[in-house]
């Protein structure tokens, strides 16, 4: 997997992991958000160190794999070409078949991980996903492993774009997401009234909360200058409540009118505390048998390539 600005390495045996491994890039947090030429760069120092590092975890030789699945895309074109080619170059000197995997598919898929002979916690076809990440915004029908339709996504900016560029306007660091989190959880969510998009079926829309968020700095700090100091916590509630409440309310929708009560989330955003919570609160309320990943399957990892390229 190196979409993006993660090199991870994963080895599965029948559907169950043996090791994923993953590298971050720290070089990207001065410029508060990921340059792809810093990116690739990082990607190439990164691959051999971390994919010997997978197999030495799974305790295998390289001559003990029968296939190499990849990510193909969508992603960052100069972070992608540096694991195609390495996996290209793998597979032909082990003669062994390369698989494409879809980035987005890859992250439903993540739920179809195993960490041991025995997890049975896998969802049940057909599904409802929510797929929220920096990137994008979906709500998929998935009716098997290789049979996904997208019936809802978003028309313009991804949930996690707008957690991390109103973090961003308020000076939180990069990335901004998991800052917003941790201050939402100390205040009042309706301490700030935010705009909410009124699109049709089951898409959505950030670009106009962010207007909305940036427009509310600008009017208080003229007000006050130290107005983000002061309510930075209030800022944070409020922000997270209202994007957690647009993705619910198309969710909510979109079970309503497919039937399907068996609802997973998946994506970057999936690991937010408000999102965890607002499907929890959703089975209690509505009978939905949910299935959250576990922290380590939220963001970019390898095992999720390895476990889409498996069913393929």
């Amino acid at each position: 997997e190196s979409s993006c600005d993660d090199t991870s390495a994963a080895v599965i045996r029948d559907g169950v992991m043996l090791s994923n491994v993953i590298a971050s890039q720290a070089v990207h947090e001065a410029f508060g958000g990921v340059v792809p030429e810093l990116a690739s760069r990082a990607h190439q120092q990164n691959i051999i160190p971390v994919v010997s590092e997978a197999l030495k975890r799974a305790g295998i030789d390289k001559s003990e794999l029968s296939a190499l699945a990849f990510t193909r895309g969508p992603g960052l074109m100069g972070s992608l070409l540096v694991g195609t080619s390495f996996a290209k170059g793998f597979v032909t000197a082990l003669d062994i078949p390369l698989i494409d995997v879809n980035h987005l598919q890859a992250h439903v898929m993540a739920h179809f991980i195993k960490e041991s002979d025995d997890d049975h916690n896998q969802p049940s076809f057909p599904f409802i996903c929510l797929l929220v990440s920096g990137g994008n915004s979906q709500i998929i029908r998935v009716n098997s492993y290789k049979d996904m339709e997208v019936i809802g996504q978003t028309i313009d900016d991804a949930a996690g774009e707008a957690f991390d560029k109103c973090a961003k306007v308020m000076d939180l660091g990069y990335p901004g997401g998991p800052v917003v989190d941790r201050f939402a959880k100390e205040r009042n969510p309706k301490a700030f009234t935010l705009n909410k998009p009124h699109i049709p079926e089951y898409n959505y829309s950030f670009s106009g909360l962010k207007t909305s968020f940036l427009y509310l700095l600008r009017d208080r700090i003229k007000e006050d200058p130290d107005f983000i100091e002061k309510n930075k916590q209030d800022l944070c509630a409020s922000l997270q409540f209202t994007i957690v409440d647009i993705l619910m309310d198309k969710l909510r929708k979109a079970v309503k009118d497919t039937g399907i009560t068996e609802v997973a989330v998946a994506g970057g955003v999936s690991a937010n505390s408000g999102v965890r919570s607002a499907f929890e609160d959703h089975a209690r309320r509505y009978g939905w048998k949910i299935h959250l990943p576990k922290f380590s399957f939220t963001t970019d990892n390898a095992a999720m390539v390895a476990i889409t390229g498996y069913y393929k």
